[in-house]
């Protein structure tokens, strides 16, 4: 059953439960580039086989979002969620074994595969259990909350990811996997939240509005990947240790709480003339970053990338769950999370292959062409309701 506005308002227990199953679930994540990069120099001396993890693990989400999403079809999404969540810290988990004995890089890439592979299809029912926790008018609070606190923990893990891996960063992973397993627990019992059934007709997954959010959340992704991955490459370039990296993403993130609580304070989804707003803001900053200035206009520009990503993130969101049929909420939502990887992969391909200010300006490309597109939809759409 989901919840509509007709409907008695729900319990905060069960809401609050979910927010913090939220929270912790992008643990893993959030602290990846920092922990995987320090994992990875004692074993290959190359930090840029860091970002090789992220991108096994990324990659292996994008092809395993939808068909392990459609696996859950006939399972409660609850029972389902922990199912992935569990299989996802023991791939996590075997990364740490096979780094603490020193085995092949390339065994550390497979396990992390494995993790990535089933993280999509987790996110995308972790997401879709939101809509029997609240009416749809109070989705903007509730996602802006949500968005604040995963924000804090892209602000907590990567700092607590360079402290333990500067003492053991095979503990700090092993530590970090733990934590974000907490959704296991979290998450409450929802006995009624099951798929429903394919009305008559229904649309299909993929339309042209559905393709234009899914893109827009990839260039938000590269561009934040574009700091968080490249943390550590940004601190050896402007004479910083590799332990300092963190004060960039902190930065963004910080910002990004910031705008969390806005929208959540709000409570509403904002005019196309904001969002585009927030586009441009972001574009600015991303240009601001790719200018290589710099640490201090660096950081100025993870700040205002910061400030626009939870507003645009959380209307992508809405608007997603507005287009997304009833039965396919959970692929949609697993789709939104493979857009994002396909942000952080073509951010972290970019890093292995080429370099740090090359991956920067791509991402600014990116975000700039997604505002122009925008703009014009928009304008489309005003002169056909005109």
């Amino acid at each position: 059953m989901m919840w509509t506005d007709g409907m008695a308002r729900p319990a905060r227990g069960p809401l609050i439960r979910w927010l913090l199953a939220y929270g912790t679930f992008s643990v893993p994540q959030a602290a990846g580039p920092i922990a995987f990069t320090l994992l990875a120099v004692p074993l290959t001396g190359d930090p840029r086989d860091g970002a090789a993890l992220v991108l096994a693990i990324t990659i292996a989400q994008v092809i395993g979002a939808v068909p392990v999403a459609r696996l859950g079809h006939r399972a409660n999404a609850v029972t389902f969620l922990k199912l992935l969540v569990a299989f996802r810290a023991l791939a996590l988990f075997a990364v740490g074994i096979l780094a603490a004995f020193r085995a092949p890089f390339a065994l550390l890439l497979v396990a992390a595969a494995m993790a990535g592979l089933v993280n999509g299809a987790a996110f995308g029912y972790l997401r879709s259990i939101l809509n029997h926790l609240v009416a749809p008018s109070q989705l903007p609070r509730a996602l802006g909350l949500a968005a604040a606190l995963s924000e804090f923990t892209f602000v907590a893990a990567p700092v607590a990811a360079a402290q333990l891996g500067t003492i053991d960063p095979v503990l700090g992973l092993l530590a970090l996997t733990a934590l974000g397993t907490a959704s296991v627990v979290l998450v409450p019992r929802l006995p009624d939240a099951t798929v429903p059934r394919p009305a008559a007709g229904h649309p299909g997954l993929f339309s042209g509005p559905v393709l234009l959010w899914l893109g827009c959340t990839l260039a938000n992704s590269a561009v934040v990947s574009s700091i968080e991955i490249g943390s550590v490459s940004l601190a050896l370039r402007y004479g910083f240790a590799p332990s300092d990296a963190f004060v960039f993403t902190v930065a963004l993130c910080v910002a990004s709480v910031g705008g969390g609580i806005w929208v959540s304070a709000r409570n509403r989804i904002p005019a196309r003339a904001t969002v585009l707003g927030y586009f441009l803001l972001m574009s600015l900053g991303a240009a601001l970053v790719a200018l290589d200035l710099s640490a201090s206009a660096t950081l100025v520009g993870a700040v205002i990338v910061g400030c626009a990503l939870t507003p645009l993130a959380t209307y992508y969101s809405l608007m997603l769950d507005a287009l997304a049929p009833a039965h396919r909420k959970a692929e949609v939502f697993a789709l939104s999370r493979t857009a994002n990887s396909l942000g952080i992969i073509l951010t972290s391909a970019i890093l292995t292959l080429t370099s740090l200010t090359v991956a920067q300006i791509v991402c600014a490309v990116l975000i700039s062409m997604a505002t122009i597109i925008v703009g014009i939809v928009s304008r489309a759409e005003r002169a056909a309701r005109g």
